[in-house]
């Protein structure tokens, strides 16, 4: 054997933790910002809030920095799935086996008529959506609670980091916001030799934690995780299983009920019974972990009609204005000690990439939400009868982001408009 030198070009997928910071803030719901930007100015001496009195300052809301912003969309590869959602089929619904095919389901608001998934997968029906209900509350979070099973499980470091980053990554309703890629890349940092496997694992574990069907990538995957956990000998549990894993759901939601027959070789008796069965399930497991009670709403945006035009304004109140401490920043030249030009320099720089992110994540936010209004003018004018089909795809082009950067701007934020306040997925 001998030893020798050898150079090998590569390329890995690395994120910085600009980058990192930029992606958490874009998913913080109003309130979240708000405690985040008051830790950051409490434990950073070079940031500070300058008050504003009038509400024209909203166009300034951040301090001008000299460096260029922060792209959120560089690396995220994501692919948003089902979100939220109602009951799978109406509670109190009967079915009849003597009328053919008069499964009355709401699987359509899991899909648009074109088959695509729409805007948000699993939407909540339009006349039932109550636009000042959050889902955050002094109970125990989502995150809190898969945590504390984690830390039962005795795990070791390693091992309880790719479960914690996996938690991180799961969404209000429970379904993973990343890819395995992404997570793994994060994780990069502080484990790289974690394998793509080794996420996959950790991965399987988090789908065993309480409530059922949690860490799910898709509806199928969702609803398929909750069938396994009933007894064997439950009925239709095997035809209902096939509906999730050979994606059928869609054949349904689209009432093609022959195509589904067909395909699984069973008869309409059986596809009834399989129905009722999906209809137990629960298509946003993490929603039912800290969602009793409902907090009063801040909206992100003001939308209004301005000379017959309609127009969209980042919120005042949730865009507070963001400078750097010139006084400590000019200590950088006349400190004596390498020591705290050191430090100062550490907390500028901190300082800069938080201003920077705060504005990208607003600009961002700003322009989802005007895309979205543009093509749901006539909603504003004629109601419910005026919304037409969204999906995440349109709104990415236009603005060319990536639907996940789409997803994560779309959840958690409102609007305020002349017809009341909405969550963007609304639309």
């Amino acid at each position: 054997m001998k030893a020798g030198l050898e150079l090998r070009f590569g390329q890995n997928l690395a994120m910085t933790p600009q980058l990192q910071q930029s992606i958490r803030l874009l998913q913080l719901s109003t309130l979240e910002l708000a405690l985040e930007i008051q830790q950051a100015v409490d434990t950073n001496p070079l940031l500070e809030l300058v008050e504003t009195e009038e509400f024209g300052d909203r166009d300034e809301a951040f301090a001008e920095t000299s460096d260029t912003a922060l792209s959120l969309d560089t690396i995220l590869q994501a692919d948003p799935n089902a979100q939220s959602g109602e009951a799978l089929l109406e509670p109190n619904h009967e079915l009849t086996p003597d009328d053919p095919f008069a499964l009355d389901t709401h699987w359509e608001d899991y899909f648009e008529a074109d088959g695509s998934t729409s805007y948000s997968a699993g939407e909540q029906n339009h006349d039932e959506y109550d636009p000042y209900a959050t889902t955050s509350n002094g109970a125990e979070s989502l995150r809190d609670h898969l945590l504390s099973q984690i830390h039962l499980t005795h795990l070791t470091p390693r091992d309880t980091a790719i479960a914690t980053a996996i938690i991180e990554s799961i969404d209000p309703t429970g379904y993973l916001a990343d890819t395995l890629e992404e997570i793994q890349t994060v994780l990069a940092t502080d484990w790289p030799n974690i394998a793509l496997a080794d996420v996959n694992t950790a991965l399987h574990l988090v789908q065993s934690l309480d409530p059922i069907g949690i860490g799910a990538r898709d509806l199928n995957e969702c609803l398929s995780l909750q069938l396994r956990q009933k007894p064997s000998d439950t009925p239709y549990k095997n035809v209902a299983l096939q509906i999730c894993e050979r994606n059928l759901i869609e054949a349904i939601a689209q009432r093609e009920y022959a195509q589904v027959l067909r395909a699984l070789t069973i008869d309409q008796a059986t596809l009834e019974g399989a129905l009722m069965l999906l209809q137990g399930l629960n298509p946003r497991p993490g929603a039912s972990v800290g969602s009793t009670a409902a907090d009063y709403l801040i909206p992100d945006v003001l939308v209004s009609l301005r000379m017959g035009q309609w127009q969209v304004d980042l919120n005042p109140e949730i865009a507070p204005k963001l400078r750097v401490n010139q006084t400590y920043a000019r200590m950088i030249n006349r400190s004596s000690r390498g020591e705290d030009a050191s430090y100062i320099r550490s907390h500028l720089q901190e300082a800069r990439w938080f201003i920077k992110s705060l504005r990208s994540r607003n600009e961002t936010l700003l322009n989802v939400a005007r895309a979205i209004v543009a093509r749901q003018t006539a909603f504003f004018e004629q109601g419910d009868t005026g919304m037409r089909p969204l999906v995440l795809r349109e709104i990415a082009e236009e603005l060319e982001l990536h639907e996940s950067t789409v997803s994560r701007v779309t959840t958690q934020k409102y609007m305020l408009t002349p017809r009341g306040t909405f969550e963007f997925k609304y639309f």
